[in-house]
This record gives C-alpha cells, structure tokens and sequence, in this order.
C-alpha cells in the first residue's frame, strides 16, 4: 500500500476528471498524477529517497498536496512548515528536521535567506527551490522540475514508514514533529469516509492551512482518496468561501469556529446559496452553541470532531444523524479507534458523567516524535496516545470534551502553549514574574492574556510588555491583554496556581 496509488489509480480510471481546482487553475486526476510523478522524479534527482525529507513553506497550493505524495511514493518525509511562524521558530524546526530539499514560496524568500545566514551552515546542503522569482543560489521551480529523472516507485515502500512530519508544541514550548505513517493516512482517510459518507461525486472546499492536519487530513486527503474534487484556496477569506460555495457546489468543507464567525458576520451570510452543502465539520476547540444555531437557522448541520495532531487527526466524530440529538457532543469514536476515558491515578476506565483524560489508540495515531523518545514514551503507552485533555462519556457513549489538562490555549484554532510565551516576558529585566493563561472570547474561542508582576520601581506598560514578541514568535500568539499585578497566588510549594489566575484575569475583564 502507497497513498501516491490513489492519485494514480483515479487518474487511470477517471483521467478527466478535476482533482484540484485552485484560483487560475485546475488539475485533472491525469494532471495530478503526472506531477506527482515529476517531482518524484525530481526529488530523486537530489538524492530523496528512504529517510530523506522535503519540506514547504507556503500557502496552500497544489504543489503542496503533490509533494506528500511524491514523498510517499519515493519514501521520504513530507513537512510543511507553519508559514504563520516567525523565523527563529521555522529555524528551530529545520535544525531539528533538516530537509534535503525546501520549497518556498515568495512573501518567505527573504526570511528564509536570513535563515540561512542565521543558522550557521546548517542548510548550506539544502536545495533551495523559488516557487516565485529565480534567486541567486536557488533553483527556480521549472529548473527543479526540468532536471527529473524517472522514479519508478521503490517496492520496498510500504504503509508502515513515516511519510509526514508536522510540528506540534509542547508543554515545555519545544516544538515536537509529529511523524504519521502511510498507514496512519490511509486509516484517517477511512474514519473521513464514515463521518462523512463520502463519494467521488462529492466537491470538498479547504480553506484551512494545510500545514495543520486538520486542514490536510480531515477532508482534503481523504477526497482525495475517495476521487472526489478539491476546491482549494490560498488562504482563508470569508467572501471568497462564500462565492466558491455558490459556484462550485460545494458539498463538505471543514471550518473552525473563528472561521465560522467571520462568514456569520459577512453582509452574505443571509443570503448566500448553501443549499448544496451535506454539513460542515469542525473541531479544534469548543464549539459556541450560537453557531450551531446560526448554522440551523441556514439548514446547514455542522458536524463535531475530535483528535489531534498525534491521532492524524481524527479519532471521534459525530454523524449528520448526531447533531441535533447530541449537540455539543465529540460524537463516538472513529471506526478505526479505540478511545477511552480514564482516571488520574489508577489509569481504569470512568463510567458515563465522570471526567478523566481521553486516551486513543488506533492504525492513525503517530509512531513516536521525530529524535524524542522521551517525549514519546511520555505520551504512547502500550498504543494508547494519552491526550492531555479530559472529557466524558453519556450514557449512550458519546464523548463530550469538558477541558484541558495541559495548559495549551486554543485562539482561532491554533495551538498556544503558554511556556513559549512566557519564556520570553521572563527575559525582560523589568518583570519579576509572569504566566500566561486563556481567556474565553466570543470570536476567537479563547484570547492569550499575559499576567506580570513589575520589578519593584520599574515602569512597564501594555504597550511594552507587548513589543517583546514583535519578530520572536507568530503573532497569532501574541497576548492581546495585559494584566498588571502586585503578586501571583501561589501554592505552599510556590508554584503560580493557575485556575486562580484565570479567575482574576475573568474578573479583570467583568463589565
């Protein structure tokens, strides 16, 4: 088994038909399957091939989706790269995971240069590819691909190698890469099926980045597998989203909730034809109750998934039968998962109502952390991918997702862990302690509220202690509040107790 068959085996049986539609263009199964062939071919010829790796940073495009399974057919790793991360943080991923190959578009030319100076050397052997404009010492695009030479698909390829590296954040602030196996795709891709009935005939429209899994493997892939077209965007744009659910009669689409507010909020929301949607799954934090009514309001039901990027993502979702019996709900657990809930110290099972730490196991969950067996011994234990977050089942075995152990805020459906952020306020000479909590926010899910107590005689203000992250860290998660304080509650052990500080920060933000 090889996820690059899929391409090619819809490309023999419907040669014609759209896989890829993206704004300019269009791809054809045949098309898509050509492509992959070329850059297979081309990535062969700089010597990618088992345990190499490629990695891109750009925008969704189909060159993007055209490489993970170039990389599967030869192999090799896929990883791309958050382009929403500032470029220490790209940095510290390609010293961790150096690739073979970087594909860049160009808004991060110039960024990747300074990188490359940066970095001391370290990616002096990695072939630069432009994807916009030739550069000095670079390969533009059609050089790269004009030097392919013909990649037959290695035999000795098979499901259980790791194919895509994708970086998650740890409690420590460390990013972690992720590795999922062609075997986790290829099961992920049959969880899609089932949550979503799909079909060939069926038009997928992704907007998420594809740099997450949400956006990758939630329903990209997987049309993609099923032989079904994508409609792909660069970006995210709430007007765009609308027009192309219009005109291209798009059936299923993934959408988080901050996405889900700024289409509310559109002039067109009302009248926009969605007649031709199924559902419209999403995930990535807690679902408001208000969308899923503005959404049955429009006849449109939205379907709940769970998972994350360690479970590829899926592991529990809700049917279209489910929404309106179980909103709320994360639904069961996903055909190819096991998933329990289970207690604090002794690791049994919880029955219905009792809230425990969610557990996973199944074909799609990760093999392990690129170099960190530590941290991979920490959360695999005998298959079972131990989630950090806590929920609980119902009486008819539905999860319901109630918190998070680990610290990590969720705004507008990235990833922030609050170590990261708070590494760099505790650098300051002016601040004499500092943590970082989640707020809720009604567009966003939660806001990253900094929490500081000033050095004695020193004066900070907001718009300070906010200038320190301009160019150290994506400023998705950069604090939007500052809260000043005289001392931080604290344990008998003297440790910042959290829950308290959260509730200050609520307090602090009453009316």
């Amino acid at each position: 088994m090889n996820v690059s068959d899929w391409i090619a085996r819809h490309a023999e049986a419907t040669p014609d038909k759209p896989a890829i539609r993206f704004p300019g263009r269009e791809l054809s199964y045949a098309q898509l399957a050509a492509l992959v062939e070329q850059l297979a071919g081309a990535l062969a010829a700089k010597g990618v091939g088992r345990g190499g790796c490629a990695a891109y940073l750009g925008y969704n495009s189909p060159e993007l989706l055209a490489l993970l399974f170039a990389c599967a057919r030869l192999g090799a790793l896929f990883m791309p790269l958050n382009w929403r991360l500032a470029a220490p943080e790209h940095g510290t991923m390609l010293a961790d995971c150096t690739p073979n190959v970087l594909f860049v578009e160009p808004p991060f030319a110039a960024q990747t240069e300074g990188l490359r100076e940066s970095l001391g050397g370290l990616l002096d052997g990695v072939a630069l590819v432009s994807m916009g404009e030739p550069r000095p010492g670079w390969l533009a695009y059609p050089e790269f691909l004009a030097a392919a030479e013909p990649a037959p698909r290695d035999p000795e390829v098979g499901d259980a190698g790791p194919v895509l590296i994708c970086y998650t954040s740890g409690t420590t602030g460390r990013p972690k890469g992720v590795l999922l196996t062609q075997a986790a795709l290829a099961a992920n891709a049959i969880n899609s099926n089932d949550m979503h009935e799909l079909s060939a005939a069926d038009r997928i429209l992704t907007t998420l980045p594809l740099f997450h899994v949400g956006g990758l493997n939630i329903l990209t892939t997987p049309a993609l597998a099923a032989g079904a077209s994508v409609v792909l965007h660069p970006k995210f744009d709430p007007e765009a989203t609308l027009a192309a659910i219009e005109r291209e009669r798009i059936s299923l689409t993934v959408l988080v909730p901050a996405q889900l507010d700024m289409l509310i909020a559109h002039p067109r929301w009302q009248s926009a034809d969605l007649s031709s949607l199924r559902m419209i799954s999403t995930g990535s934090s807690i679902v408001p109750e208000r969308l899923i009514r503005a959404l049955q309001e429009r006849g449109v039901p939205m379907v709940q998934v769970y998972g994350a990027t360690e479970t590829c993502p899926i592991a529990t979702y809700q049917k279209r039968a489910d929404v309106e019996r179980k909103p709320g709900s994360a639904g069961r657990p996903a055909l190819g998962c096991e998933v329990r809930v289970v207690g604090d110290r002794s690791d049994d099972d919880l029955p219905p109502g009792v809230t425990g730490e969610i557990l996973v196991r199944g074909a799609s969950v990760m093999i392990g952390y690129w170099r960190a067996p530590q941290a991979t011994a920490e959360v695999l234990r005998d298959g079972w991918f131990r989630s950090g977050d806590m929920g609980h089942w119902d009486a008819d075995g539905y999860l319901f997702v109630d918190g998070r152990r680990k610290e990590m805020i969720i705004s507008g459906g990235e990833n922030i862990y609050p170590a990261e952020i708070e590494n760099v306020l505790i650098e300051c000479r002016d601040i004499a302690e500092a943590t970082v909590v989640g707020r809720p926010d009604p567009r966003w899910g939660e806001i990253v509220v900094a929490v500081v107590v000033p050095r004695s005689g020193a004066s900070l203000t907001r718009e300070r202690v906010l200038g320190l992250f301009e160019g150290r860290i994506a400023r998705f998660k950069h604090p939007k509040e500052v809260l000043f304080v005289g001392e931080m509650p604290k344990t008998a052990l003297g440790k910042v107790r959290k829950e308290d500080v959260r509730s200050l920060v609520g307090r602090s933000a009453a009316p």
